[in-house]
């Protein structure tokens, strides 16, 4: 089995090594073998393990989400349902997201159109919203 340094692995995967240290502590990754001299040495397991975190990610999971999976995928004989519930979760979270991103690119808008971008920042009709009291 071929092992890789810290960087070299980071760098594979796109991350840095102060990320994949982190990982380690956060018990999403195992801590690394250590050569005599005390570098880390990882193999491909750990590659694999942080393709799945970083792929996660990416699709909008947080760490702490991260981790649940990896606890699921770790155990073959877990329900497939816990999966599905936290990819459905997800889906809600992100949708809801979208809904509040939707807002505020609307009230963005309405205020972008009454500002001509002309004179001076006391008379901007953007920032005369932004200061006006709660009612």
């Amino acid at each position: 089995m071929q092992t890789m340094t810290i960087g070299k692995l980071a760098r594979d995967i796109g991350i840095g090594a102060g990320t994949l240290r982190y990982y380690e502590r956060l018990g999403l990754l195992a801590p690394a073998e250590r050569t005599a001299s005390g570098y880390r040495k990882y193999g491909e397991a750990a590659a694999r393990r942080l393709r799945f975190i970083r792929r996660a990610q990416a699709l909008g999971f947080t760490l702490e989400e991260v981790a649940d999976l990896l606890k699921l995928s770790d155990n073959p004989r877990a329900s497939a349902r816990q999966v599905k519930k936290a990819t459905q979760a997800k889906i809600a979270d992100i949708e809801r997201r979208i809904e509040a991103l939707a807002r505020m690119k609307q009230g963005l808008a309405e205020l972008e159109v009454r500002c001509s971008g002309h004179g001076y920042t006391g008379e901007c009709p953007i920032l005369a919203a932004l200061n006006q009291a709660d009612e």
